[in-house]
């Protein structure tokens, strides 16, 4: 901007500040009271009485009892000697498959090996590398040796980082005018055969790595590796269970803060809270109210809450890392369901129990799909039940195995999954109910919400 072009914006600024002062000065002070009174209440949110129900800051408050607070208070989270195990467990499918490392990046399966998770590293173009490799001489520690890719100006922040490890974990540095994928392969006591990548590792990382190792072959990590991951110990199913169980608990506080006239955003962000509230992370709910619900992953509307509306819930939130994933297909105490309405809540639920019932170590998983689907298919909802029955859960909402048709996997003892049939008739009516199960070690189901009752009662019990 030229000077003189600069002086005169200068110049009009002024003026029009000169005239609001003297608008200002020309205003009577009662009036001038009215105006401070009325901005100071509007933000302070307080409910006036043109204002709708649906807004009332008041009405819309939680207060979570301090005993629903400490719920997962005595949870703690995997211990060193697990970790150990997991290496162990990790070196010896490598030697098994003559490969002599397995590379990650921060995601859930660092989070498993390194305790390194993305809430502590986040992506991005510059690799953290978590490389793991085995030593022939399994029975002397932990058979795995841990080294650390970083970035040369982060690795203060990255010696911060604690990495559960029975030997010394050896950090490779590299510079910003490096290849870091040449500076990874020095890290590595073997550049030819095979190298596994975590199957969530980046395209251009995996491409990088092969670059920098021409004598090596850079594979996807097979199942063998994953379903280390798949089966949990009782650790993992005790911190699950506490996830689980508080999502509930915290649905139920919020279901009972409902009221006609809410709308879509404001429930979602009192279950938020609920789910911080009682101790949890990274939690959230796709909220969904009457005909919104009929599309499964909806992004909602902001629909008020109406007397004949379900309102569907389904929520997820951690607890040292492990996920938890419940919803509820709710009502108001004043709701007038219809009755077709209900009924389809009721085969529902239905579909779920027998889904669970089905579910046992030496079943396909497929099986346990076909049971619901079958259920409702009878009942004439087939071809409204539009995805599987359910997914794995873990240190990730969503992760194998699946259960799904088609699906041959074997279920085992320490297996997790989330068992969630619905029904959805779009443009009338939603209704999707989950819970959590685990294959116990006699090879039968439990749920991870079975001790503060389970399975959702009634579309007025969640």
């Amino acid at each position: 901007m030229k000077l003189n072009s600069y002086t005169k914006v200068c110049e009009e600024e002024a003026a029009v500040r000169s005239t609001r002062s003297s608008a200002l000065k020309a205003l009577t002070p009662g009036v001038l009271l009215l105006l401070v009174t009325w901005f100071t209440l509007g933000h302070l949110n307080l409910s006036w009485s043109f204002r709708s129900p649906s807004r009332n800051f008041v009405h819309n408050s939680l207060t979570v009892p301090v005993d629903l607070k400490n719920h997962c208070a005595h949870t703690s989270r995997i211990s060193t000697s697990e970790y150990l195990q997991r290496h162990t467990a990790l070196a010896n499918v490598l030697l098994k498959l003559n490969a002599s490392a397995y590379i990650a990046e921060p995601g859930a399966s660092t989070t498993f090996y390194g305790n390194i998770s993305n809430a502590n590293w986040r992506l991005s173009e510059r690799p953290l590398l978590l490389i793991i490799t085995a030593s022939d001489r399994l029975g002397e520690s932990s058979g795995a040796e841990i080294s650390v890719l970083t970035p040369k100006f982060e690795i203060t922040r990255a010696k911060e980082l604690y990495i559960p490890s029975a030997e010394t974990v050896r950090y490779v540095e590299w510079s910003e005018d490096a290849n870091p994928y040449a500076v990874a392969a020095k890290a590595l006591s073997h550049t030819t055969g095979t190298i596994f990548v975590d199957s969530s590792i980046r395209k251009f990382i995996a491409d990088g790595l092969q670059s920098a190792l021409p004598g090596a072959t850079i594979l996807s990590a097979p199942s063998e590796i994953t379903q280390l991951r798949e089966r949990k110990s009782s650790a993992e199913i005790d911190l699950l269970k506490c996830a689980n169980e508080a999502t509930v608990l915290a649905i139920r506080a919020v279901h009972k803060k409902l009221h006609v006239g809410i709308r879509e955003s404001e429930a979602r962000a009192m279950l938020a809270r609920a789910l911080s509230a009682v101790g949890l992370k990274d939690g959230g709910c796709l909220t969904l109210f009457g005909e919104n619900a009929a599309l499964p992953h909806g992004s909602g509307t902001d629909r008020s809450l109406g007397t004949s509306d379900f309102a569907l819930f389904d929520c997820t939130a951690s607890l040292h890392g492990y996920f938890s994933d419940v919803t509820r297909t709710v009502a108001l105490p004043s709701s007038k369901i219809s009755a077709e309405h209900r009924r389809i809540w009721d085969r529902v639920r239905w579909a779920q129990t027998i889904a669970l019932r089905t579910a046992h170590a030496g079943v396909l998983a497929r099986k346990v799909d076909e049971a619901a689907r079958s259920f409702l298919a009878a009942e004439g909802y087939a071809p409204y039940f539009t995805h599987r029955l359910g997914h794995g859960i873990g240190l990730e909402v969503h992760e194998e195995p699946y259960l799904r048709g088609g699906s041959n996997t074997v279920m085992k003892s320490g297996h997790t999954f989330s068992d969630e049939p619905g029904v959805y008739i779009e443009g009338n009516v939603g209704v999707r109910l989950e819970d959590c199960f685990f294959i116990t070690d006699e090879g039968v189901p439990a749920l991870l919400t079975e001790a503060v009752g389970g399975q959702s009662a009634s579309p007025w019990a969640p």
